[in-house]
C-alpha cells in the first residue's frame, strides 16, 4: 500500500483492450481517485496538526496511500463476475486506499470520529476489526467514505477506504501478509496458530503501551 497516486498504468492495454478512447478515459477515472486520496490525506494531516497544537501529540505516526492498478481493478471484476468497463468501476469501493497509522487504540477511534462527523465526509460503511478480529488475528478499523472533489466540470464523490491501525497492528499484519505471499498455498494449521497467537501477544502488548501513556499523560 506504501505508493502514492500515481501508479504506472500496469497492462492496461491487456486488460481493457485496444480502444484508445477507453484507455483515456480510464486514466481520467485514475485522476479522479488520486484526487481523492490527496483530500483525505489533507484532512487528516489538518487534523493531526490541529491535535498537536491543543494537546501537544500527534496521534498519526504516519499516512501510506495506495491507487489500485488497473490490473488489480480487473482482476476484482472478473471475481465478482462484473462486466470489464468503466460502468462496473463504481462497484468496486477501495480503488482508493489510505492507511493511517496510529500511536494508540484510543488515537484509532478519535481519528476516525473526526475525519467521519466533517460535513462533507459521508461514512458509507464500517468494519472494526479491532473490537471483533478476524479469525487470523488481523485488527484494524476499515472505513469507507465519500469524499467531494472538485473538477473543472462539477462537483463528484469519490469512495476512499480507510483503513487505520496501530503501529503494532501494522506490524504484525505487514509480516502476515508477507509470509501469507510468499507461499500461500502451503500455510499450514500450525502456521496459522502460530500467526494468531503472535497477533493475541501483540495486541496485549498495545493495550498495555496504551496504559503505560495515558498513566504518564495523566499523572
Amino acid at each position: 500500500m506504501n505508493t502514492e497516486g500515481n501508479d504506472k498504468l500496469l497492462n492496461i492495454e491487456s486488460s481493457l483492450g485496444d480502444s484508445e478512447e477507453l484507455i483515456l478515459q480510464f486514466k481520467s477515472y485514475q485522476q479522479r481517485y488520486t484526487a481523492a486520496i490527496k483530500e483525505v490525506t489533507t484532512k487528516l494531516e489538518i487534523l493531526d496538526d490541529e491535535f498537536k497544537s491543543i494537546h501537544e501529540y500527534n496521534p498519526i505516526h504516519n499516512i501510506e496511500t495506495r491507487l489500485k492498478s488497473p490490473h488489480s481493478i480487473m482482476k476484482k471484476l472478473e471475481k465478482y463476475n462484473l462486466p470489464r468497463d468503466l460502468d462496473s468501476m463504481s462497484e468496486i469501493k477501495d480503488i482508493a486506499g489510505v492507511r493511517v497509522v496510529c500511536n494508540y487504540i484510543e488515537d484509532i477511534y478519535t481519528i476516525a470520529d473526526l475525519l467521519t462527523t466533517q460535513v462533507d465526509i459521508t461514512l458509507e460503511k464500517k468494519k472494526d476489526y479491532i473490537k471483533n478480529p478476524k479469525e487470523n488475528g488481523y485488527r484494524s478499523l476499515h472505513l469507507i467514505i465519500t469524499v467531494p472533489i472538485f473538477l473543472s466540470t462539477g462537483v463528484e464523490s469519490i469512495p476512499v477506504e480507510v483503513q487505520i491501525r496501530t503501529i503494532a497492528m501494522d506490524f504484525w499484519a505487514s509480516l502476515e501478509h508477507s509470509l501469507r505471499y510468499k507461499d500461500p498455498t502451503d500455510t499450514t494449521k500450525d502456521v496459522i496458530q502460530r500467526l494468531t497467537k503472535c497477533a493475541e501477544v501483540i495486541a496485549s502488548v498495545d493495550k498495555e503501551m496504551q496504559d503505560i501513556h495515558k498513566s504518564i499523560h495523566q499523572g
